[in-house]
């Protein structure tokens, strides 16, 4: 297999590990390189990452139209054949009603003629009536079958359309799910999230009724021009001329639309990315004040998006004027050589009417987008059947010769040549400096990814002949950084074994230590998680995720550092388990704490990429190589793992509630993590009185701990965020937004003033046609040798029409797009904005979750410019017609007027009628998306139907308006009470009133939905966050002496460190301390202020914040650690000092690109280890005045370890600083140590103090020594 760095496609190891579908989901490959990737040299380059970026959004032809239906079912070709000859019908009905219409304009002439004398026709007014009567109730009823095929033709492809939207999503999603790791690399996922909201809309929307509409047109226009043939071939010809020039301006028109199209799309894709990494990410925002960078950051993608809408809205706007002025110029050339033919008796007086265009390049893109992801073959595919399926597995694997390197970073080999054998039942584990390739080697075994060269054996099988999903099911993976699903506990253990019973579930969590605490919960096995498992801590996250792994009972067990996020006490318990689960089972174990892995069969050292040293531990110490000299090191300062603890309750009070979860019982449900405290609401709101806290306790959110944040002091009945996606009641509270809404669209009123004044003017040329047709009708009743003369000054009107067509709507269309543009893309920002300064009370609400909140920026924020761009042009354009056309027909009879208002209500009715209908169904269609359910297509069901018939009706009624008025015109006619000339010009004028009546009730949906999105929208705008940091309020440190909590006064420059079991709260008092939660009671002070009467800002730009699992983001290093400093430009002398202090500044100069190195999609191109560093630097380069630590140090090797402690030992000089850590050997040094258990502070003092107190301490002291 060659290498080649230009297409993922040809990457010679972009085999990866494949998402898995729906059916056989490896859990553990869920966190797709989170950390895991290490490699000792990244090659990343800035030219790479944006070759990365191309490959991101590759250059994708768009699909063919027949291809946009491939996803069809039977059932849906027989609506879509049905729905197709049923719409060619109803192109026939069109020329129909021309040709009667042409019939009954002859039998007026000659009625007139005969009147005036001027004919040897004859004709009684008896016969006139009786053949104009017959002519007119043809006309109506073929206005019925115009309506009935509408009918049909509308719901039949909306229905299929809903079927084949669905099917997609769900293909879209297991494609997405089961592609190789390699992809992922060289992919952004968070453009997934607004691909499946935005691309698949566009789809359902253009294979649906559009189809259908396109179809009916076309047969219009064929029948049209047949018929104009048939009747005149001459005149077809001449008025045919206009169509190559209209046709060859739209066909380049509509090619640099659909290129422009394209290029907006993948500028919203970026944006959306952006606001899915950031939304993640949340805490490390808040942490070190980078919510207007990342709002900037936000907007700067926005605004190539921006662009490029608005010169799609001038292509557009060109495209719509010239073919007005095609269409009105048409006239002119068609009335003039149509009267030369009447006049030298070639022709006849019928007027011949061609249909319209639309084109499908928008949809093809978005289609293209789609369809490739779920075309892609992944190299390595875990939900094929291919590969061999061994009957039993022993355990033996061997890596022979292997050599490495990632998709993403072609130029640097991670693996030179391993090879290394172990044996069934063997425990082999695998040590080095992070990045030297360990973790590696535990993806190639997953079959992760497939080697360069060489190869990795199992039982003497090549993994490449193994079939995928077989291979991973006889392997189990714990990994460093425990990644849950926002589902119940159950099924994220589930997730290892797809059938597992419910006792294999519990009997998996009593070996991981976490059946217990699971049973102190309300819901026990039920209960959720929250996004990302957010509401458990880190330590119970990997207990589960051990469980996860365990209950398929696998042949090899590969751990990656399994322990690291557990306490002492819960370490020893699961590292028993751990070790009876080795037993039996070949065992691979990745490991940074040397302590751990002194009883392995063998411990293989690695360094760059190369096996070093290979033997037991004892084998290995005396040969005093590589291996003794981190142990050595280790031994001076051993390796931390803690988990993100709890959120504890109040600072100063670690309160009582606590400990009832501490020691495995549950009294008051007091202390328990919000979803639990939300699902707990559900008892309290029935009224049950065993629980004394009551329904205001329904969003609690403290995990482990007596924490009540005040988010938590909400009744059951009223959430004071609500869920941004109650939209039940939607509908009723949509009308109002409107006025909002405008209010919104104010930057933008010169455009829309301009492009509203455009929009009258247009709706006034159709009242304008009406009359002149009037004219040239009435000119062929007149003086023979002065027809020629007046209908040429009358062609001079219809070019004078058709030039004001042409800048009125082009000056409409732009105007409108411009301010269409604006507005969504302000809102787009106003929105996010919105978000990322609501406290983390919002976050924790699991209705807002990120893809909610990321649908929010995606379809709502496009949406609303339904009630703001074209729809609003055309809706005032209607307007004006219908006025203009109202007080046409009443200035010429008023009794053709008031039989022209009568249909007028009926339209308004149907229009009425369909949105409140729409209303409905886009509320339960949106939740239908969101859940994927198949719910939505029972539901589109009743919508297909009800728009089939409401667009069916708006249509036909115009053919049976006209066959109406026609009827009542000939009989006022032939009383004398209008001349032909008046009625056609009132027909014609009124009738065009009515079909723009027509147009508007065909965009309601479009309206409707975009006042419900605008609604969505500023519910979420009208948010206040309890916690502010925009706010200006209160007062601002400048020398922080003193952090005061936990009963417990901090001198400055002092170290308190806090220690305790998992969950007792330590990491909540991180989050209190930056002020993420306020306390319910009790207070947390800062130089002896409440920090509730702080600025917010301003207190967080004093704290510098090192947490267990680092947060990057998709910056170069150098922007990444800048990035803890965002309140001043980017200084290089300060980020490479940082960089130095943090240990990273010389792996960072071996890079190709040094500092401009891309880190990837959150980090993902760096090892746990080397995020870390970067998250040190990007904390101690802000100069804080307090530091908190939380672990800081867990997720470095021994060496690295002990350089980057001696340089936190350093950065705390003269500072403030809070560390927590379970490995008590790191804080030994600490001026105060802390133990909490039970939910309070139970002792405190000097290591030597505690140690001599024989207490708390000196047992986790002891628990720990013996472990290690």
């Amino acid at each position: 297999m060659s290498v080649n760095g230009d297409t993922y496609k040809n990457s010679a190891n972009g085999v990866k590990h494949s998402k898995s579908d729906f059916k056989d989901e490896f859990i553990n490959g869920k966190y797709t390189n989170k950390g895991f990737v290490d490699t000792e040299n990244l090659g990343i380059s800035e030219e790479n990452g944006k070759e990365d970026e191309k490959k991101t959004e590759p250059e994708i032809p768009p699909v063919g139209f027949f291809t946009l239906f491939r996803y069809s079912s039977s059932y849906d070709k027989v609506l879509i054949t049905i729905a197709v000859i049923i719409a060619l019908a109803s192109g026939t009905a069109m020329p129909a009603v021309m040709i009667v219409f042409g019939k009954v304009i002859d039998k007026l002439i000659i009625y007139d003629l005969v009147n005036q004398n001027r004919t040897n026709l004859t004709m009684t007014t008896e016969e006139f009536l009786d053949e104009t009567s017959y002519l007119c109730i043809i006309n109506m009823a073929l206005g019925l079958i115009f309506l009935i095929c509408n009918y049909i033709m509308v719901s039949f492809f909306s229905l299929a359309a809903a079927n084949q939207a669905f099917k997609i999503r769900c293909l879209f999603m297991s494609s997405v799910l089961k592609q190789d790791i390699g992809w992922y690399d060289t992919n952004e996922t968070g453009d997934f999230a607004s691909r499946i909201t935005g691309d698949l809309m566009k789809i359902q929307d253009g294979i649906g009724e559009k189809v259908g509409i396109c179809t009916s047109f076309l047969s219009s226009t064929v029948l049209c021009v047949g018929c104009g043939i048939w009747y005149g071939w001459k005149f077809a010809l001449v008025i045919l001329s206009v169509t190559p020039v209209l046709t060859i301006a739209m066909a380049i028109l509509s090619k640099i639309q659909a290129t422009v199209s394209r290029e907006e799309m993948a500028a919203y894709g970026k944006a959306g990315a952006v606001a899915e990494e950031v939304l993640s990410s949340i805490r490390t925002v808040f942490a070190f004040g980078g919510e207007r960078k990342e709002i900037q950051r936000y907007d700067n993608c926005l605004a190539p998006a921006r662009k490029k809408g608005i010169k799609r809205g001038l292509m557009t706007a060109i495209g719509a004027g010239l073919t007005w002025f095609c269409i009105f110029a048409g006239y002119a050339l068609a009335f003039w050589y149509g009267v030369k033919l009447v006049v030298e008796d070639e022709g006849k007086t019928n007027p011949t009417y061609t249909g319209g265009n639309y084109n499908y390049y928008f949809l093809q893109r978005a289609a293209a987008k789609i369809y490739n992801i779920i075309d892609r073959i992944p190299l390595i595919d875990s939900s094929s059947k291919l590969g061999r399926k061994p009957e039993s597995l022993s355990g033996f694997i061997s890596l022979k010769n292997v050599h490495f390197n990632y998709p993403a970073r072609q130029t640097v080999q991670v693996l030179r040549g391993v090879s290394l054998n172990i044996q069934p039942g063997e425990t082999v584990a695998l040590v080095g400096p992070s990045g030297c390739g360990k973790s590696t080697i535990i993806q190639l075994i997953l079959r992760f990814y497939d080697t360069l060269e060489g190869m990795v054996e199992i039982d003497g099988h090549n993994v490449r002949d193994l079939n995928v999903g077989w291979l991973r099911d006889n392997i189990g993976l714990v990994g460093q950084e425990p990644v849950l699903f926002s589902t119940t506990i159950s099924e994220n253990i589930r997730y290892g074994k797809q059938d597992a019973t419910q006792e294999e579930i519990e009997e998996a969590a009593k070996v991981a230590n976490v059946h217990d605490f699971i049973n102190t919960l309300p819901l026990k096995y039920n209960t959720l998680v929250g996004e990302r498992g957010t509401q458990l801590s880190g330590g119970q996250k990997q207990r589960i995720a051990i469980a996860r792994a365990l209950i398929k009972n696998p042949k090899i067990l590969l751990l990656d550092e399994a322990t690291s996020a557990l306490d002492t006490e819960s370490e020893a318990v699961v590292q028993a388990a751990l070790d009876e689960a080795r037993r039996g089972r070949t065992t691979v174990i990745v490991a940074h704490r040397l302590t751990t892995i002194r009883t392995a069969d063998k411990i293989v050292v690695l360094a760059d990429g190369n096996v070093k040293e290979i033997g037991t531990h004892d084998d290995l110490m005396n040969r005093k190589g590589i291996y003794f000299q981190l142990v050595s090191t280790q031994t001076r300062t051993e390796i931390d793992d803690d988990e993100p603890d709890e959120i504890v309750e109040d600072l100063p009070d670690l309160g009582r509630r606590i400990s009832v979860l501490s020691n495995g019982s549950i009294g008051s449900g007091e202390g328990l993590p919000a979803v639990l405290q939300r699902q707990l609401s559900s008892t309290a709101s029935t009224g049950d009185k065993k629980t004394p806290f009551g329904a205001g306790y329904d969003r609690q959110i403290s995990a482990m701990s007596a924490f009540e944040r005040q988010i938590s002091n909400v009744s059951v009945e009223k959430d004071p965020y609500g869920s941004i996606l109650d939209d039940e009641k939607l509908d009723k509270k949509a009308s109002p937004s409107q006025i909002r809404l405008l209010k919104m669209s104010a930057p933008e009123w010169p455009y829309a003033l301009v492009g509203a004044l455009s929009a009258l003017m247009m709706g006034l040329t159709f009242p304008s046609f009406g009359i002149i047709f009037g004219e040239v009708m009435g000119v062929l009743s007149g003086e023979r040798d002065k027809i020629s003369e007046n209908t040429a000054f009358f062609c001079i009107l219809f070019m004078v029409i058709a030039v004001a067509t042409f800048v009125f709507n082009f000056l409409q269309v732009f105007m409108f797009s411009i301010a269409g543009e604006k507005l969504t893309s302000r809102l787009r920002k106003l929105v996010f904005s919105n978000i990322i300064t609501q406290d983390m009370e919002f976050f924790d609400n699991p209705k807002n979750s990120i893809g909610s909140l990321c649908s929010r920026l995606t379809s709502d924020a496009s949406s609303v410019q339904g009630a703001t761009g074209a729809r609003i042009s055309t809706l005032l354009q209607a307007i004006s017609t219908l006025i203009a056309s109202i007080i046409l027909a009443v200035w010429y009879n008023y009794k053709i007027g008031l039989l022209v208002l009568a249909f007028i209500p009926i339209v308004l009715f149907a229009a009425y009628f369909e949105s409140r209908v729409v209303s409905r169904d886009v509320t339960s269609e949106k939740k239908g998306t969101e859940e994927a359910s198949k719910v939505a297509i029972g539901r589109s069901r009743v919508k297909s139907h009800v728009r089939g018939i409401i667009f069916g009706f708006a249509q036909g009624l115009q053919a049976f308006a006209y066959g109406l008025t026609m009827y009542y015109g000939s009989y006022l006619v032939s009383e004398g009470e209008i001349t032909y000339a008046n009625l056609l010009k009132v027909l014609e004028g009124v009738m065009l009133g009515v079909m723009m009546i027509g147009q508007t009730v065909a965009f309601a949906p479009d309206y409707q939905k975009a006042k419900i999105s605008a609604v969505r929208i500023f519910r979420l705008l009208d948010l206040k966050p309890k916690i502010d940091t925009f706010s200006n309020e209160g007062k601002k440190l400048h020398n922080v002496k003193i952090l005061r909590g936990l009963s417990l006064d901090i001198e400055p420059g002092k170290t308190v460190a806090l220690v305790g079991s998992s969950g007792c709260g330590k990491s909540t008092c991180v989050q209190l301390i930056e002020r993420f939660y306020d306390t319910q009671h009790g207070s947390v002070f800062v130089d002896d202020e409440n920090v509730r009467e702080m600025n917010v800002a301003n207190l967080r730009s004093h704290i510098g914040v090192v947490s267990q699992e680092p947060v990057l983001f998709s910056y170069s290093i150098a922007e990444n650690i800048a990035y803890g400093d965002n309140s001043k430009p980017m200084d290089m002398n300060k980020v490479i000092e940082a960089a130095r202090q943090a240990n990273i500044h010389n792996f960072i100069t071996t890079l190709p690109q040094g500092y401009d190195t891309p880190v990837g999609d959150k980090g993902t191109q760096l090892s746990g280890g080397q995020k870390q560093r970067v998250a040190i630097a990007r904390a101690l380069l802000r100069d804080p005045k307090i530091l908190l630590l939380d672990e800081a140090t867990s997720a470095l090797d021994a060496e690295s370890e002990k350089v980057v402690q001696e340089a936190l030992d350093k950065a705390r000089s003269g500072r403030t600083c809070l560390v927590i850590a379970h490995r008590l050997t790191t804080i030994q040094n600490a001026d105060v140590i802390m133990v909490i258990h039970k939910g309070k502070v139970v002792e405190k003092g000097t290591h030597q103090e505690l140690l001599n107190k024989k207490g708390h301490y000196y047992n986790l002291h002891n628990t720990q020594s013996v472990t290690q």
